[in-house]
């Protein structure tokens, strides 16, 4: 999918603040982040979401997980932090590309969910 934000960010047609790259993710800051760590974790290869994923993308689930830990350690959350993927219309996606949103920081996050 050429024109996908994220695919153009994978390409360099979009500069990012780059934190992690490898030949199956790149990770980067979020440019409006939530928390004090705010890092997008996303697949170089164009997978629409998780509802898009097979069993043959399951090695870069993986990384991306794996990454993510890594990536919390080294930028100021290793006392735990929470990896976020919104799925589709209902769970949020605002983009296209399947990525994880990896936040933290010094104190806890707070609740998963607003509680009715």
């Amino acid at each position: 999918m050429n024109d996908c934000l994220f695919c153009r960010i994978v390409r360099g047609d979009i500069p990012a603040r780059k934190v992690f790259e490898d030949d199956q993710v790149i990770a980067f800051h979020d440019i409006n982040p939530a928390r004090p760590m705010h890092l997008l974790v996303v697949p170089k290869r164009h997978i629409e979401s998780l509802q898009a994923v097979t069993a043959a993308d399951e090695p870069v689930l993986g990384r991306m997980l794996a990454v993510a830990k890594q990536l919390a350690n080294e930028n100021g959350s290793p006392d735990g932090f929470r990896v976020i993927i919104n799925n589709g219309r209902v769970g949020g996606q605002e983009v296209p590309h399947l990525h994880a949103h990896l936040v933290g920081g010094p104190e806890p996050v707070g609740p998963m969910l607003k509680r009715n």
